[in-house]
């Protein structure tokens, strides 16, 4: 007689214990599925990614209309020049001319006919993306093209000019150098006041002095 409440309690319980196994090892299954899924997995390319991406396939569209066709292998500084003034056609900065009455003024007073050009902040965020482009394409360092000499002295013949021409003055950004401290003080604190001072004018004119002859 009191067997049987027993055995209905044992049936249910090994009931509960079959069903949770069975929604765990759903779980485990699932899981897998979720953490490959393509929402997961694939997220979308930044602003930057896409813009280079966007810059590299128009480049290469420009070889393929080059004539005679260019090819990449044998591509230059002198190539990438041109493609930089081919791209002013479609610039949207006026650039004034020498002879025009508005040359060097920031806020012209009426319109002119000098050209629309690219901005030279714009050839140089376009040169940076193209020449990471180069070599995450397969294209090594030592070849880059978007890294030689003469499109380092275009860019900054075109900052300089354009400079002039709109009266905008480009400023360079000036690196902050690391401060150095000194590892013990040995002096008293009258001479090291008197050498931190000298110290701090020598460093500020070395300073000074580096920012204005440092080149581009």
């Amino acid at each position: 007689m009191d067997s049987e409440p027993n055995t209905g309690e044992g049936s249910s319980s090994s009931s509960a214990a079959a069903a949770a196994a069975a929604l765990q090892q759903q779980q485990l299954q699932q899981a897998p599925e979720s953490a490959t899924s393509p929402a997961a997995a694939a997220a979308p390319p930044s602003r930057y990614e896409s813009q280079k991406r966007r810059d590299w396939n128009t480049f290469l569209q420009y070889l393929k209309n080059h004539k005679p066709p260019l090819t990449l292998a044998r591509c230059s500084g002198a190539h990438v020049i041109e493609f930089l003034k081919y791209l002013d056609q479609f610039g949207k900065t006026k650039v004034h001319i020498s002879g025009c009455p508005y040359f060097g003024h920031p806020n012209p007073p009426a319109p002119c006919a000098c050209p629309l050009k690219q901005a030279w902040g714009s050839l140089d965020a376009l040169i940076g993306r193209l020449r990471a482009a180069y070599e995450e394409n397969g294209g090594r360092p030592e070849s880059n093209p978007f890294g030689a000499r003469a499109v380092r002295i275009y860019l900054r013949e075109v900052r300089e000019s354009q400079a002039k021409a709109r009266g905008i003055p480009y400023e360079k950004k000036k690196r902050k150098r690391p401060v150095v401290t000194a590892a013990s003080g040995i002096n008293t604190g009258q001479s090291s006041g008197t050498s931190s001072g000298a110290g701090a004018g020598e460093a500020s004119g070395n300073a000074t002095g580096a920012a204005t002859t440092t080149t581009v």
